[in-house]
């Protein structure tokens, strides 16, 4: 029998490779997004390429009603979801003080709020039935002190690390994938351009995504890809966080 992952944010980056790898895999996937357009022709490209069926969940995850849309999919006991990849989120380029309250708040509940219901809701089945995954997209910058973006993929980190540990006996694999710099749209949407960063810090969407799902399939419960970000998040745990906060201060001058 196929198993059915439940992908957010697959039409571009490391969701649509996500999707992809998954397809190649044999799964049947369920595709979740804003924009039904785009998510169709994902869905064909997908049926087509890897022989798979796809399923289409258009869904706004700041909008709570269609939230619950996603939620009660993957509650569907009759439809089991076997991995559940969160992996939706946007962020915004200035400072905390200068985005509306509610772009902030838009940007909490996807990167948050979304992540903890949708993760509620398949658990439940996952837990009953004694099998299951989940792989939460957080960031390298949630070991830094940057904002409120870093402070919800933070979050995702604590939240992550307890429930791996937490529902591990029940057959649950819970993965928290912490990228660094991705060649993707996410950026360009925040319009940061790829000259923010050096070139070695930069990495490849797919190379990412292949390097995840090891680690998902040896039950890690996180995934740093790149040898220079395994660096990096190792010393923002040893480091004071006013040290770190006066060193980016200098990066900015």
């Amino acid at each position: 029998m196929s198993k059915t992952a439940l992908v957010t944010g697959p039409t571009a980056g490391i969701g649509k490779s996500f999707a992809h790898q998954l397809a190649d895999q044999g799964y049947d996937l369920v595709l979740v997004a804003r924009d039904r357009t785009r998510l169709e022709a994902e869905a064909a490209e997908l049926t087509s390429t890897y022989d798979v069926a796809v399923e289409v969940l258009p869904a706004d995850l700041v909008d709570r009603e269609q939230l619950a849309l996603v939620e009660a999919r993957l509650a569907d006991r009759d439809r089991p979801i076997d991995l559940l990849v969160n992996n939706a989120g946007f962020g915004l380029k200035k400072r905390f003080l200068d985005n509306p309250v509610d772009a902030e708040q838009a940007m909490l509940d996807v990167l948050v709020t979304a992540v903890m219901r949708l993760s509620h809701a398949a658990l439940a089945p996952m837990a009953e039935r004694g099998s299951g995954g989940i792989i939460n997209v957080s960031s390298v910058a949630s070991f830094l002190p940057r904002g409120s973006y870093s402070a919800a993929k933070a979050w995702v980190n604590s939240f992550s690390e307890w429930a791996a540990y937490e529902y591990r006996d029940q057959g649950v694999t819970i993965t928290c994938l912490c990228p660094g710099f991705t060649k993707t749209e996410f950026h360009e949407r925040m319009d940061v351009s790829r000259g923010s960063a050096p070139d070695f810090l930069w990495l490849d969407a797919d190379e990412l995504v292949a390097t995840a799902l090891k680690d998902h399939a040896k039950g890690k419960v996180y995934s740093i890809p790149g040898g220079q970000y395994k660096v990096i998040t190792t010393a923002a745990r040893l480091v004071p966080t006013p040290v770190l906060k006066r060193f980016q201060s200098l990066g900015r001058k």
